[in-house]
């Protein structure tokens, strides 16, 4: 079979006939651990989307563990852009909802920030970070100073956002044709986004969200658990979501709810860029478990109301302007669940911890990936792999070395600690729309 070509729907049926004839043994599943395009491309949109109604401590946390990620990356045609999660009393609708509570203070009010990317404390010219190769080798930067540090001064936006945050929205609103962010997103560029949060999404579909507070539905952000959330255990409508206790089982509701369902902003991406594998996500936010609805008074004379209890909660800097001792996430299960919509593009981690660099380095590992990356960083059984050209829905398999076309595995250098890296040998160019896959058991 090697260098035959086959159907997609076929070679999986070779796969399982000849991978599963071990003595009655089940194949082992093999997953695509590197893919490289015979076409690359360098070109990197990169956006943040930052809750700016949580504490300061947190972006700060974030800009700490930025350097090793643009290292991973290494030099790239770049662009970086800043949103926040604030859109006010907006709505996918179009309707705009009154004003709620004070501006400034996390209080709500018409568009909000509306999408526009903002430079935070950075000195950038222009609305995003441009840094790009020219033709003579030279870079052309909007910028002075090292990269990592204009990024951790761009994503400090302040804590006193809109309490209802939308950060799905918010990255549609930035991506959509806004006016304001033009030039940020290229045609033929990877699109990666990357979320931090302490709270879980609530993009406004309809604005009674935010209708008048009563005595059984206060106008409280708890009302996006309501509307976003379902628990099969506790929470299978929004009342019973409202009773104190632990629920399970959880995920963002379906059908005709107040908010948009994160698959729509997952159709967003996809039809924006035209294929999902040009697509990254990665999410830093509240752990999904446990998820418990509790009562707490949101002053301290305030009536007991129905609340999230926050499912992690970690040591902050002490002395910090804007920040307390102890810091806290609520459950991102919309968030997650958007998140894992992307497959082996999409890497998430806690928010709840001093150090980000850990979430940081999984997010720049899926980036590397789609950006045509050789390096193979995961534990392989490199007798389990199989190495396949595809174009299209065809597929040409690779044989290993020594071939006139051949693959290995070999030491690189500019890999992360060294990893072993896919090696193609090729007796005649490939089709420009190649993408090169290695399929590997995984230990």
């Amino acid at each position: 079979m090697a260098g035959a070509v086959t159907p997609r729907g076929m070679r999986w049926l070779w796969l399982l006939a000849c991978l599963g004839c071990r003595g009655g043994e089940s194949p082992p599943e093999l997953r695509v651990i590197v893919e490289v395009p015979a076409t690359p491309s360098t070109d990197l949109d990169l956006l943040f989307v930052i809750d700016d109604s949580m504490d300061l401590s947190i972006q700060t946390n974030l800009g700490d563990a930025l350097p090793p990620l643009f290292d991973r990356l290494g030099p790239l045609d770049l662009h970086v852009g800043v949103v926040t999660t604030d859109l006010g009393t907006s709505t996918s609708s179009g309707e705009i909802a009154p004003t709620i509570g004070s501006v400034g203070s996390g209080g709500c009010s018409g568009l909000g920030k509306a999408g526009n990317l903002t430079l935070g404390n950075a000195t950038v010219t222009g609305a995003f970070l441009s840094d790009v190769a020219l033709p003579d080798g030279t870079r052309q930067r909007n910028y002075d100073g090292e990269l990592a540090l204009i990024v951790r001064q761009m994503i400090q936006v302040g804590s006193v956002g809109c309490g209802f945050e939308q950060p799905l929205a918010a990255m549609r609103a930035a991506l959509d044709a806004n006016p304001a962010n033009a030039g940020f997103l290229r045609t033929d560029a990877t699109l990666a986004v990357v979320f931090l949060a302490d709270e879980d999404d609530c993009s406004v579909r309809d604005a009674a969200l935010f209708g008048p507070d009563t005595a059984d539905n206060p106008q409280q952000s708890f009302r996006c658990t309501r509307s976003g959330v379902t628990c099969l255990q506790g929470g299978t409508t929004p009342d019973e979501m409202a009773e104190p206790g632990v629920k399970g089982g959880c995920g963002p509701s379906l059908g005709d709810t107040l908010l948009d369902a994160p698959s729509t902003f997952r159709e967003f991406l996809v039809a924006l860029k035209g294929d999902p594998r040009r697509v990254v996500v990665g999410g830093i936010f509240g752990n999904p478990e446990p998820f418990e609805v509790v009562l707490r008074a949101p002053s301290a004379n305030g009536t007991p109301l129905p609340a999230l209890a926050h499912s992690c909660t970690f040591s902050g800097p002490d002395g910090m302007s804007g920040t307390s001792d102890d810091q806290v996430a609520d459950p991102g299960v919309r968030l997650q669940a958007f998140v894992e919509l992307f497959d082996d593009r999409s890497s998430d981690g806690a928010v709840c911890q001093d150090d980000l660099s850990g979430p940081i380095d999984g997010i720049a590992g899926r980036i590397a990936f789609a950006m045509g990356s050789p390096c193979i960083t995961q534990s392989i059984e490199p007798a389990a792999c199989i190495v396949e050209d595809v174009v299209g829905e065809m597929i040409t398999e690779i044989p290993p070395c020594p071939s006139p076309t051949c693959w290995s595995l070999v030491t690189d250098s500019t890999c992360p600690l060294d990893h072993l890296a896919l090696e193609i040998t090729r007796d005649v160019p490939p089709d420009p729309a190649t993408v090169t896959q290695l399929r590997c058991a995984v230990d």
